[in-house]
């Protein structure tokens, strides 16, 4: 019989992920699975289990936000030569992972997708020494996702995020870079920069023209320069909440594969909506259809539905939040 290893955060939601976690173990085992169940007791716990045993398994399951299916991934980066495809519940506040590959957000349907579907490759960015699977990112905003109050957002959900992100919209710090992307040098003061391989960014969505791809060796990288005058601060603003970033030079955005950034005083950087370290040098590789995830056997990474994106504004998705789930991260 084949094995399946359940990796669970015991913090996963209000309550959905614990309602259905029988009915999910049932879809497994009639699937022919022998299911072995995981809670997590802390950070970095399931890339820790992952790393250590996870070759031992046919197929790993993760079940939470996006914190725990990067931590999922990270072991999987390190557990070997044997890599166990992977399949994802999102049980978060804004599961960006599960909706730049059209995951169900729903944990029944999530566990039948994953039993109906086959193994594909996506990119994995390897920050330093750490790995990520949607997002490296410094500046303005970056640090919303953990410095958001818990309880607030157990009360509000993602809306949590947009009142943390409306209060500090003024309060930013500028760093000095000389940024190296591929074959591209940028220098100069930044508000912010962000290095991603998603559609969606802390649950807003990324609208545009310019193609996207998860699976192409490329991240997208979007830097915007700091406000000189009050007029432009509102300009970036606009730009932002308008998705129109045409004709404004306080934006920057490109493709690239390799990411090197240097300041002369720390940088503190978000990894996955998490704290990822302040660092003078970072340096970002894009390691192209690095881990394999199941997904339905009709997605396609060139589906246009999801390839006319760009990087030119984050606005959220209001029809896309639920609220069927809490933080967990």
């Amino acid at each position: 019989m084949r094995r399946l290893l359940f990796i669970i955060n015991p913090n996963a939601g209000r309550t959905a992920i614990k309602i259905d976690l029988f009915e999910i173990i049932m879809i497994f085992s009639n699937n022919g699975y022998e299911v072995v169940t995981y809670p997590t007791t802390g950070p970095g716990d399931a890339a820790r289990k992952v790393r250590i045993d996870g070759n031992k398994y046919d197929l790993i399951v993760c079940a939470g936000g996006d914190g725990t299916v990067e931590n999922t991934i990270s072991g999987y980066m390190e557990m070997g030569e044997k890599k166990v495809p992977i399949g994802y519940i999102p049980v978060g506040t804004t599961n960006d992972f599960a909706r730049s590959l059209k995951i169900p957000r729903r944990p029944l349907e999530a566990a039948e997708y994953i039993m109906n579907g086959v193994p594909s490759y996506i990119d994995v960015g390897r920050f330093v020494d750490k790995y990520f699977i949607y997002i490296a990112a410094f500046g303005v905003f970056t640090d919303i996702s953990y410095s958001t109050n818990q309880s607030l957002k157990k009360i509000m959900g993602h809306s949590a995020y947009v009142v943390e992100a409306l209060r500090n919209i003024t309060n930013y710090k500028t760093y000095n870079i000389i940024a190296d992307l591929d074959d591209i040098r940028i220098t100069g003061e930044y508000i912010y920069g962000m290095i991603t391989n998603s559609f969606s960014v802390a649950g807003f969505k990324i609208r545009g023209s310019k193609h996207v791809s998860l699976n192409d060796g490329k991240f997208d990288c979007l830097f915007i320069k700091k406000p000189q005058t009050p007029t432009e601060l509102q300009a970036v603003i606009t730009a932002i909440v308008s998705n129109d970033i045409t004709d404004n030079e306080l934006f920057f955005e490109c493709k690239a594969s390799k990411v090197t950034i240097r300041c002369e005083d720390e940088i503190a950087w978000t990894i996955d909506g998490e704290y990822g370290g302040n660092l003078k040098e970072a340096v970002i590789i894009n390691q192209q259809q690095a881990a394999g995830i199941y997904l339905d056997k009709g997605y396609s990474f060139a589906d246009e539905a999801l390839a006319t994106l760009d990087y030119s504004s984050l606005v959220y998705d209001a029809d896309a939040d639920d609220n069927y789930f809490d933080s967990w991260d």
